[in-house]
């Protein structure tokens, strides 16, 4: 009788919601950054394209002429792994 080697044992329920969580963290590469005192950024909003990150931005311009908005790409350092 042919056996499953391509079972695999279940993982436990915590340590697959984590799994979850940080793969949902890394499909929002694209972030919209506000420009504050001190060329320093603050993230606003998050997006999984940049079209849609590009298109929420020209609203936020919209919104608040007077602010300045970037589109970054945001690699999330703490999970990189050289």
């Amino acid at each position: 009788m042919p056996q499953n080697t391509e079972y695999k044992a279940p993982q436990s329920e915590n340590q697959s919601e984590n799994q979850a969580i940080a793969y949902k963290a890394r499909l929002n590469g694209w972030a919209i950054a506000r420009i504050v005192p001190d060329r320093e950024r603050a993230i606003v909003a998050r997006f999984r394209s940049r079209s849609d990150a590009d298109g929420y931005m020209r609203h936020l311009r919209q919104e608040t002429p007077h602010a300045v908005f970037e589109v970054v790409f945001d690699c999330q350092r703490e999970e990189v792994v050289i």
